[in-house]
């Protein structure tokens, strides 16, 4: 799964970050955070989704250099990917399924 520009450059501006020596470690993560998101169930849309991308942003925040509010970051994010992999908008899951 390739992560695009767009989403390099939001997490880049999360971070404060305006080299683009970081850039291949930045999408190396937004991508892990990602996969990390389908682990849990979450589909990974074509288009644009906001609460994705900001999870992943929040993953990479969280992984990104040795963070002074890991723990925050990590609660954060695991709230935020139960609440993904719950949502039927955001899995391939049904009321069948459940």
């Amino acid at each position: 799964m390739a992560v695009d520009y767009m989403l390099i450059t939001k997490a880049k501006m999360a971070k404060r970050i305006t080299t683009e020596i970081f850039d291949q470690q930045i999408a190396d993560l937004l991508e892990a955070g990602m996969e990390d998101l389908q682990v849990a169930g979450v589909t990974i849309p074509e288009t644009r989704n906001p609460l994705i991308e900001q999870a992943a942003i929040t993953y990479f925040l969280m992984r990104f250099g040795e963070p002074d509010e890991y723990d925050r970051l990590k609660r954060s994010y695991d709230e935020q990917k139960a609440q993904l992999s719950t949502n039927t908008g955001t899995t391939t899951w049904t009321e069948a399924n459940s």
